[in-house]
């Protein structure tokens, strides 16, 4: 069976603010819901494992995300996470990074989680990651020296977006910033519009609209 892996945020506040926050679950839901329906099976981790923070978990009037927040195999999978040092990359066919402000925290810099994925990546592995999920992908080093991204065309969460959501004085770092610093390029739509750049095995979205056609475009890469 097809099967990816999930690594998520342990970093549970916007950054050195006390404002709860973590994996902003809409992104998470749906684009799982389109790879279950695709049969694809999944796995989540973490730098730390354990339960991982999330927030968005109860907007109003989204059927989809509900409905996964409450499946039993998705709560024990988001309350145990698997640490990073027990991850075998071996064991999966895609990455997929969800957003939220805390892996900007955390993920953003983490070497051991970057490791892997350069390894995945290198092995023909695919990697996908929607929002603030491709500040995940900043600190991948290929073998050759290059990081991933120096080569790649990607989307992520932008400034105005940042400035809608309120977040702009809090945030770490300004994803779209570093994004527009290190990958080769940097696109973007406007704020709120879903947006979806797929070079070669590196799949991106702009924002939670986007979440489900990240799903998607990984589905097709996958078949």
């Amino acid at each position: 069976m097809t099967k990816i892996l999930i690594p998520v945020t342990n970093h549970a506040t916007l950054g050195e603010t006390d404002q709860a926050n973590g994996t902003y679950a809409p992104e998470l839901t749906h684009a799982l819901h389109v790879l279950l329906a695709a049969g694809i099976d999944y796995d989540i981790a973490s730098i730390q494992g354990g339960q991982a923070p999330l927030y968005g978990t109860d907007i109003e009037g989204d059927s989809v995300n509900a409905d996964i927040l409450a499946n039993s195999g998705f709560q024990n999978r988001i309350n145990n996470t698997i640490p990073v040092s027990a991850v075998n990359i071996e064991d999966y066919d895609a990455i997929f990074y969800p957003g939220g402000f805390g892996l900007l925290s955390d993920l953003a810099t983490n070497e051991d989680f970057a490791s892997i994925a350069a390894k995945h990546y290198e092995a023909g592995g695919i990697i996908s990651a929607v929002c603030h999920g491709p500040g995940a992908l900043l600190p991948i080093k290929l073998s050759n020296g290059e990081t991933l991204l120096q080569s790649k065309s990607v989307t992520g969460f932008t400034r105005e977006e940042e400035i809608d959501f309120g977040t702009i004085n809090d945030i770490p770092f300004l994803l779209e910033e570093s994004l527009a610093r290190n990958a080769a390029r940097y696109n973007k739509v406007q704020p709120w519009q879903e947006l979806v750049i797929v070079d070669e095995r590196v799949i991106t979205g702009q924002n939670p609209t986007s979440a489900s056609a990240v799903g998607k475009a990984l589905v097709k890469l996958l078949s």
